[in-house]
């Protein structure tokens, strides 16, 4: 496995990139594909709503992101990109630490990567029990209250 760390907005000195590493590492450890190679971008929430806009169809904002390239040929395997912007706007909202709110965006994408859907509500549950199983594995404290909007 290797996974490859992008920062394409200005790293904030409360992050330390290792941990956001660690993440996707349990993440895809816990969802069955730990060999998977990944790109991982943090980036803004502009350059994000690009992508969702260029790929989705939908040039709203978003917060995570994540694409399986196992079918395709060289490079990496899966790439997972998240908004710092987003990040920050909903941990200030919802009063939990940056890096907590950060690192659940990658698990999220994470976990995508490994098969965990949310688009209905017992997927839903689903992912959520395994996002707050890695997240605990972390050291992570659980955040209770709901995230879908």
């Amino acid at each position: 496995m290797t996974i490859e760390l992008a920062w394409d907005v200005e790293v904030p000195t409360c992050l330390e990139g290792g941990a956001l590493v660690r993440a996707a590492q349990a993440a895809l450890e816990h969802g069955g594909r730990p060999e998977i190679d990944l790109e991982l971008v943090v980036l803004s929430d502009a350059a994000l709503a690009e992508l969702h806009g260029r790929y989705l169809g939908d040039d709203s904002p978003t917060d995570v992101m994540a694409f399986d390239l196992s079918d395709e040929h060289g490079g990496a395997q899966g790439e997972v990109y998240v908004s710092l912007d987003c990040a920050r706007r909903v941990a200030s909202e919802r009063g939990v630490d940056l890096e907590r709110e950060l690192a659940l965006y990658v698990v999220h994408g994470c976990l995508h990567l490994c098969g965990h859907d949310d688009h209905d509500e017992g997927d839903r549950e689903r992912m959520r029990s395994a996002e707050r199983a890695v997240l605990a594995s972390l050291g992570h404290a659980n955040d209770s209250a709901p995230h879908d909007r």
